[in-house]
């Protein structure tokens, strides 16, 4: 890595020459260029003055201040910057030793890493890291580069010391009126988010990746391919709302835990798993196996019981498999139809004789009037 700052740390009388490298690479995120949507073209960007219209050189251009409240701007030299009296300007001085629990996150700037210039400050420079880590605390100085002066943090991390430039207090912006005033907890939702939080497990970050640089590589490589790009199916939780505080808390406690996703009432309140995360066991899974061991038990006694129904009528129907079973049924099958035939020829004559009966008396019965 090429250096951006040489400078020293002034621990009391103990001075620490240090090179100053830059600890985060942002040239990986996703960068776009302005283009003429009409053409195609690349937009460029000039530097114009405002007097007389004209682009102004590169070499040309300089620095002005220009007060709060005011037009005049004044002029200012790189001369006239580096006569001025500051001390830490090469110099880091460290004014304080403190708790990390002090500092608070949003003063937090840029990060570098700080090595040792030369094989004197080798010592040290790993004096100064041994106290830091053992101890547990971290330094606060004040050190001037790239033409401002800002806070800074010391830390011992991974065998090094880091340099975090720290924002002056009153850059810090209150948060008057972004929380909500007057919203009343009850206990058991304040429980439910602390176990939602316990169950969403430990984090990898050698897992981590930039899930949107990785689309628009594929988007590019599509179009320069001539293809179409997929699209993908983007949930839109704009207007979710939550209907119900605790069930939301309890689904998504359930879905941490492996029990099941969350439905769609819970879903503005559920927690997207985080690649990289890695799940607790979780405690209902036992639970679920012993509830699908029962259901299966259940289905194979019902299964078992329709079978030996079942069974009797199947081993009846097939119980006369030799020829004299065979022309036994087929006799007794015959006796049994010719009986039947009889008994209902018997019936039809007894009805017919009946019926003649009544037609004579009928006829007589006419005679003996008519006479």
């Amino acid at each position: 890595m090429r250096s951006i700052w040489n400078g020293s740390i002034s621990f009391g009388l103990v001075t620490i020459p240090v090179k100053t490298y830059s600890a985060t690479d942002r040239t990986s995120s996703v960068s776009f260029v302005r283009i003429h949507e009409k053409d195609g073209a690349q937009i460029q960007y000039r530097k114009i003055c405002e007097l007389d219209g004209e682009e102004v050189p590169n070499e040309e251009v300089g620095k002005g201040y220009q007060p709060p409240g005011d037009e005049t701007v004044v002029p200012i030299t790189d001369d006239d910057l580096s006569q001025l009296p500051l001390p830490t300007a090469k110099t880091l001085s460290i004014l304080s030793f403190v708790d990390p629990a002090e500092i608070d996150p949003l003063q937090m700037d840029k990060a570098y890493y700080l090595g040792p210039n030369g094989a004197t400050a080798t010592k040290p420079y790993t004096l100064l890291r041994e106290a830091l880590e053992h101890h547990q605390k971290v330094a606060v100085g004040k050190v001037a580069m790239r033409g401002r002066e800002s806070l800074a943090m010391l830390r011992a991390y991974d065998g090094a010391i880091v340099m975090h430039t720290l924002l002056w207090p009153d850059q810090i912006r209150p948060a008057t009126g972004v929380a909500p005033d007057d919203v009343e907890l009850r206990e058991n939702e304040l429980t439910l988010a602390e176990t939602l939080m316990d169950s969403l497990g430990e984090l990898d970050p050698a897992e981590l990746h930039d899930d949107y640089r990785e689309a628009v590589e594929e988007l590019v490589a599509a179009k320069l391919e001539g293809e179409e790009p997929a699209a993908s199916a983007a949930s839109d939780t704009s207007g979710a709302q939550v209907i119900d505080l605790t069930a939301a808390l309890e689904k998504s406690v359930r879905a941490a835990q492996g029990g099941g996703e969350p439905d769609a009432q819970a879903e503005s309140a559920s927690v997207t798993p985080i690649q990289g995360r890695k799940t607790k066991k979780s405690e209902a899974e036992p639970r679920a196996t012993k509830g699908s061991g029962t259901a299966t038990k259940k289905a194979a006694t019902k299964t078992a019981s329709a079978t030996a129904k079942k069974a009797p009528a199947k081993k009846s129907a097939a119980a006369p498999k030799d020829s004299g079973g065979r022309a036994k049924a087929a006799s007794t099958a015959k006796k049994s139809s010719t009986g039947t035939r009889s008994k209902a020829a018997g019936t039809s004559g007894k009805t017919a004789s009946k019926s003649t009966a009544k037609k004579s008396a009928a006829k007589k019965t006419g005679r003996r009037s008519s006479a």
